[in-house]
């Protein structure tokens, strides 16, 4: 099955010779968290009123608490790795049909003002010894954003 996006942002998935269009709405934060990310590269957390947990990415209600929450806040697009993993072999991307290269890693980070984890790629270094759980890194984001998580390329260390 192979997924692709067409100019209009609709995507479409395709299994033989039969292919299905759908949209996918993220909703009013989630459009918001991916707007400021693309048009500012910033990234943005929402606070549960009752226990004040800053969740990254947005959702409408908290967990714990079952309570709707409303109130967006600027987060960093630094923090540090609460895990990772490096893959050493090669595939094709599902989302972009791209071959990822080799070595690379996928990492889980906790944003410096968010009290949850957000998962993406991170930048493998060649010292491999300097990525390590507690290591600072920082979002890289693509040159052309198009609103959508591809537009963080990576995260990477920040320099000591």
């Amino acid at each position: 099955m192979i997924t692709e996006e067409n100019k209009q942002g609709l995507f479409f998935m395709h299994s033989g010779d039969a292919s299905q269009p759908y949209r996918y709405t993220v909703g009013t934060w989630g459009s918001k968290f991916l707007t400021e990310l693309r048009d500012h590269k910033q990234f943005y957390g929402i606070r549960c009123p009752k226990c004040k947990k800053v969740y990254v990415p947005v959702r409408q209600v908290c967990g714990p608490c079952f309570t709707e929450m409303t109130e967006l806040v600027p987060v960093s697009a630094e923090g540090k790795i609460v895990s990772y993993t490096i893959l050493r072999f090669q595939f094709l991307d599902p989302e972009t049909g791209e071959r990822k290269p080799i070595p690379y890693g996928y990492g889980i980070f906790r944003l410096d003002g968010a009290d949850t984890n957000f998962q993406h790629f991170i930048a493998v270094p060649e010292d491999e010894s300097r990525l390590f759980i507690g290591a600072r890194v920082r979002a890289v984001f693509r040159e052309e954003r198009r609103g959508s998580l591809r537009d963080i390329l990576h995260f990477e260390l920040v320099a000591d």
